[in-house]
């Protein structure tokens, strides 16, 4: 059963460096054990602090980038470039001054890709990308998610039917409840494959959703988000002010 460990600091900026501390630690420990590592990436304005921070570490120069595989827990499902794809603003962060191998690092297709605009082709494509060998899925070592004002994690909403999707791997998203309207998502199944899952959240505007899931609203999907051996929650005072 997954261990939940809750971790509270004070503020935004500290949120960010302590994540990308324990990010850099996390990746030298699987590289030492098996050479490389897997992390799934997030989106969003904490994530964004994060691999800036990780960027300023003196640590992460012992990773060894070429043998990091990068992922996507979700995409909007928007052009190659967009400002507004979690691809792109990985890229600015830190990716682009890294030395990884090109073909480790697996964006999710993008609306003018293979498929053009057809999602579920897309999302199919990714499927087929995290597929090793006899294995469904490749080792998540650390699977990060922001958690929404509305509970939500990855692009998998409150009552959106593809929360309940547990056949398949991925999975397109229509009607999304925040723009743009369409995206990819892992699934719930295989958010809880990685070994750690680290749910982040800072400032009072996830007050709320971080105090219900925490408390136990099975509504919210970030409540289902865990980790096979660890799920952390990593937070700022003011997202941490309504967990009991």
């Amino acid at each position: 059963m997954s261990k939940t460990v809750v971790v509270v600091v004070p503020d935004a900026d500290t949120l960010a460096a302590t994540v990308a501390s324990r990010l850099v630690n996390k990746i030298v420990d699987a590289q030492a054990e098996r050479g490389t590592a897997g992390v799934v990436l997030t989106g969003g304005r904490i994530a964004g602090k994060v691999l800036s921070s990780l960027k300023d570490l003196p640590a992460a120069a012992a990773i060894d980038w070429s043998h990091v595989d990068l992922w996507w827990g979700d995409e909007r499902f928007l052009p190659a470039g967009d400002a507004d794809r979690n691809e792109t603003q990985a890229r600015a962060a830190l990716l682009d001054a890294l030395p990884l191998d090109p073909a480790r690092v697996h964006a999710m297709p993008a609306s003018d890709g293979p498929d053009g605009e057809d999602a579920e082709a897309a999302a199919a494509r990714y499927a087929a990308e995290l597929r090793l060998g006899d294995a469904d899925l490749p080792p998540f070592d650390v699977l990060m998610l922001g958690v929404g004002e509305d509970g939500h994690v990855a692009s998998l909403f409150p009552e959106h039917p593809v929360l309940n999707e547990t056949e398949s791997t991925t999975a397109a998203v229509h009607n999304s409840p925040k723009p743009p309207p369409t995206r990819i998502t892992l699934t719930m199944p295989t958010i809880q494959s990685a070994d750690e899952v680290w749910l982040i959240a800072a400032g009072p505007d996830k007050t709320e959703s971080v105090g219900k899931a925490l408390n136990g609203d099975k509504l919210l999907p970030a409540a289902h988000a865990t980790g096979a051996s660890r799920t952390y929650w990593l937070l700022d005072k003011a997202a941490a002010a309504r967990i009991g």
